[in-house]
């Protein structure tokens, strides 16, 4: 009876309670632009977009969070609403990998066979040549998922390292490689070597006892019609970390400031492994935009699931950042819009990034 009468008032007030001020800021900043409501809310609207959470960085730290619209328990939705992720759980993991070749505890070019071999592949000479650069890179020849090939199993469509494919199933494939190493699942490796030290105390891989369930977004088609709930228990390398675009923002602010990475791994990150199209470079975890026109480069990544959309941008030499979390199916309209209005070189970057 709850949910019926929450479900009710949500449907009626939705989009009266958008046109209301709710803003809440880390801090004032003196030179990022003010995320203004009206336009937000409009866009949001138009796009049948529930929720939109924004975080702005500016000389590596947090200096602007804006929560923008509701969620099913709560009008306006809280500063803290979780978002999953996506994609952009993959920098996480990428982040996670290079620290410890940093530390000399994992190499970029060994062979994952001699820490671990999907049985789909045993037989095939590919999986000896498989390394984390090409997995980070995504060029390991894997399917994004192996579900959606033609008899559902993983196979290479190429050697390892000779052309760019987008892989999911890499990074499943170098957790697998981690955790038989390390002897621990991949939830708690990152959580040891990137949440704990950047004080990300609201990301989570899944749903467990303390997932405050009230705060989550759900996901909306492109009509603002809800899907339906899901939840998750077991962690994905690839997909599905629940996070809040503050905590988000501590990951971003860290890549920023060029401490959290050795100098040498930092470099390693960003240089060219493969030219996926066009004037876009993949460096290990992320897409480089270069050569921009107001100088510098930019690191970028999206996530999309069904009913929703997120995005990080950084520009390391400018020290600036945006993350923007959105539980629509056209999310990615609105975030646009919103890094098109807010930040610097952000209309070149968005075209860059196609």
């Amino acid at each position: 009876m709850r949910r019926e009468l929450i479900k009710f008032v949500h449907t009626v007030a939705n989009w009266c309670l958008y046109f209301l001020a709710f803003t809440v800021f880390s801090c004032s900043p003196k030179h990022a632009q003010i995320l203004k409501n009206e336009p937000v809310l409009t866009w949001m609207k138009n796009a049948n977009v529930p929720t939109v959470g924004v975080c702005m960085i500016e000389n590596a730290k947090i200096q602007q969070v804006k929560m923008f619209g509701n969620i099913e328990y709560h009008s306006p939705a809280p500063l803290n609403t979780l978002f999953n992720l996506a994609s952009l759980t993959k920098p996480l993991i990428s982040t996670t990998t290079l620290k410890l070749v940093g530390a000399g505890q994992w190499q970029l070019d060994e062979p994952l066979c001699h820490y671990w071999t999907d049985p789909d592949v045993a037989n095939d000479t590919f999986n000896k040549k498989l390394t984390t650069r090409h997995i980070l890179s995504h060029q390991s020849g894997l399917p994004n998922w192996r579900g959606h090939e033609p008899n559902g199993k993983l196979s290479f469509a190429f050697e390892p390292g000779t052309q760019w494919k987008y892989s999911g199933e890499g990074f499943e494939y170098l957790r697998k490689a981690l955790e038989n190493k390390f002897h621990v699942p991949i939830e708690k490796l990152v959580d040891s070597i990137l949440f704990t030290p950047l004080g990300m105390k609201d990301t989570r891989f899944y749903w467990d006892s303390n997932m405050d369930t009230t705060r989550y977004a759900e996901r909306y088609s492109a009509d603002g019609t809800l899907y339906e709930k899901e939840k998750w228990y077991s962690a994905n390398a690839s997909n599905l970390v629940l996070s809040t675009p503050e905590d988000y923002g501590k990951f971003g602010a860290a890549i920023l400031k060029g401490e959290y990475l050795s100098g040498e791994i930092q470099e390693e990150m960003i240089k060219t492994q493969a030219r996926p199209t066009g004037s876009r470079t993949f460096g290990l975890g992320w897409n480089v935009i270069r050569n921009l026109t107001k100088g510098g480069y930019a690191l970028t990544h999206t996530g999309r699931n069904r009913g929703q959309n997120t995005v990080i941008i950084l520009l390391p030499q400018a020290k600036k950042g945006i993350i923007v979390f959105t539980n629509g199916e056209n999310g990615d309209k609105v975030y646009e819009r919103i890094i098109s209005e807010y930040f610097d070189s952000g209309k070149e970057i968005l075209a860059r990034m196609r």
